[in-house]
């Protein structure tokens, strides 16, 4: 549990220790382990967020995550006779999950957006930004390198003096 609760609170953000979750990631918590449906919406979990929360306050701790998970866990298992086994079920929901990013950001293929974005049907100046392979060049695709070799920038006879004298 508490892995999946450290998973959660660093998602998105490089500067999290793991040790606070927002009602946003909690809220991504219930619906990407399953803990949301049916019997338990949306509003079920701000409700549960806010009454748990300290007061002023807008993250949770460990500890107040557990007191949530407590609460949420009678609405999300009816059926279940005890209140242990309705929490260890819960538990178990939740065990060593993380957050899911599947079909958060797909490349568009709709209109004129695969014809724009196909490199091999670039010219001129922008075709000289992609490698063959369609890849980009980066720094050196898209800055003249200035050659620091004496001659003026396309001098054809570059490099024959000692030839000819």
């Amino acid at each position: 549990m508490e892995e999946t609760f450290a998973n959660f609170s660093k998602f998105g953000d490089t500067k999290s220790a793991g040790k606070e979750l927002d009602n946003k990631k909690f809220s991504k918590l219930c619906k990407d382990t399953g803990i949301m449906g049916k019997l338990v919406t949306s509003t079920d979990v701000d409700i549960c967020f806010s009454k748990h929360k300290p007061k002023g306050g807008r993250t949770i701790t460990l500890k107040e995550f557990e007191a949530i998970l407590d609460d949420l866990c009678v609405k999300r298992f009816p059926k279940k006779e005890t209140l242990d086994d309705k929490k260890e079920a819960i538990r178990t929901l939740i065990a060593g999950k993380g957050p899911k990013t599947a079909g958060t950001t797909k490349v568009s293929k709709k209109g004129g957006t695969e014809r724009l974005t196909d490199t091999s049907k670039y010219t001129g100046s922008h075709k000289e930004r992609f490698g063959a392979d369609g890849k980009g060049k980066g720094l050196e695709g898209r800055e003249d390198i200035i050659e620091d070799d004496g001659y003026v920038v396309g001098y054809t006879n570059k490099d024959t003096y000692d030839q000819t004298h």
